[in-house]
């Protein structure tokens, strides 16, 4: 990816532990959860009102949103579709987040004891907390071992307040299969999507894993599949389990693992149009709101406010707006009808026909994002560098380090 900033980056170690990459989620409202801080409804302008959820402040270390929320739904007797949350946050790392579940007391959450998961606060609710109803995070990085870490102001200095809102690796995987699985499911190839999935040896790091797709691809026997591959890859394994029943049901098999897996397939696929597209404006140096460019404008926090998405008619602070293509997209921008022409898809393949659960309309994307409240310090004892800073929802922090950290 091309970056936007042009000195020479500072150098150093980031999620050497969860500690030293912490999250705090910034409410639709406009408050931060503060880690370690235990709340009241009202120091966050909400209101404890007798409904059929319990809203909680959930603050987790080393686990992931999904499985720490299916942790406490397990002890609760609550399956997962019973919680809420805003967004999903890392895993390596120390985050807190506004969540609710349904059909349990607050009471009932502030007296469990999990590993490395603590309630901040717990009341009841009418509605449930839901995807994407948050404005951003704020964000304390911890960089270790940091070296030339001087030129961290002047690479800020350089951005003057914005970097790239490149989609980061996490969207296309851990082995970086996403982009291709999503192709074929788009073209109607379930057996190659499927194969793609359970055989791709492409940056898998565990030898024995990778000896299980080598022999599965050879084979092609998915009952003698079921005996060899590892049990960690829970995901491969339930599809060979269906594939071994319904040898030829290749749809099926992908409807056998988790809605929001196979969703991530079809969502590479978007941000990986999105990112060239960036990568394309920056090595012509358009990173500036031109007429007619499509523009979104502030909201109250100062960041970009999807919901005011237009031509660019006003010479005030805008933001440069990108598609992120769907069935529904209607304007398609000249570098977009040729990325679609060349990958051999229109925005009708996102209804994704004979997989229809998977379909994706469509949105926008802010090109260049804002981080706020930036602020940074080395700490001579530890030998660290720390950033603080702000983000809008959806932005990585992965990808503003990289402007200015060689990791």
């Amino acid at each position: 990816m091309l970056r936007l900033s042009k000195g020479g980056r500072a150098c150093g170690t980031i999620k050497s532990k969860a500690e030293d990459f912490v999250v705090q989620e910034i409410t639709s409202n406009g408050y931060t959860l503060e880690k370690d801080r235990k709340y009241q409804p009202e120091d966050i302008g909400l209101v404890d009102q007798e409904g059929k959820f319990s809203i909680f402040i959930l603050q987790k270390t080393n686990w992931n949103t999904t499985q720490a929320l299916k942790a406490i739904g397990k002890r609760l007797r609550r399956g997962i579709k019973s919680a809420g949350f805003a967004g999903t946050k890392d895993r390596t790392a120390v985050s807190t987040q506004l969540c609710s579940m349904f059909g349990v007391w607050p009471a009932q959450l502030q007296s469990l004891h999990i590993k490395d998961i603590l309630i901040n606060g717990a009341w009841e609710g009418k509605e449930k907390i839901r995807m994407g109803g948050l404005l951003g995070n704020n964000f304390r990085i911890t960089i270790r071992e940091p070296r030339d870490y001087e030129n961290i102001p002047e690479l800020l200095s350089e951005l003057n307040g914005i970097f790239p809102n490149y989609f980061g690796e996490q969207r296309f995987g851990n082995r970086g299969t996403n982009f291709a699985i999503g192709m074929e499911i788009l073209k109607g190839n379930f057996k190659e999507a499927v194969m793609k999935f359970l055989t791709d040896t492409q940056n898998e790091t565990k030898e024995e894993a990778k000896e299980a797709r080598e022999r599965l691809m050879l084979e092609q026997d998915f009952n003698e599949a079921l005996e060899y591959f590892p049990s960690y890859l829970k995901y491969e394994r339930a599809m060979i389990g269906y594939l071994a029943k319904y040898p030829t049901n290749f749809a099926n098999a992908i409807r056998s693992i988790p809605r929001s897996i196979s969703l991530m397939f079809i969502h590479s696929v978007e941000a990986q149009i999105f990112n060239q597209e960036l990568e394309e404006r920056i090595r012509d140096n358009e990173i500036n709101a031109d007429d007619m460019d499509l523009v979104c404008y502030e909201n109250s926090y100062g960041f970009p406010d999807l919901s005011t998405v237009g031509r660019c008619s006003k010479k005030e602070r805008a933001f440069l707006v990108g598609n992120i293509i769907g069935y529904d997209t209607e304007e398609l921008t000249e570098f977009e009808r040729g990325m679609l022409e060349e990958l051999e898809i229109t925005p009708d393949s996102f209804k994704v026909k004979g997989l229809d659960e998977l379909h994706s309309k469509g949105t926008y994307r802010a090109l260049f994002a804002p981080y706020k409240d930036i602020h940074s310090d080395f700490n001579e004892p530890e030998n660290s560098y720390g950033l603080d800073f702000s983000l809008p929802a959806g932005s990585y922090a992965t990808v503003l380090l990289d402007e200015l950290i060689a990791q």
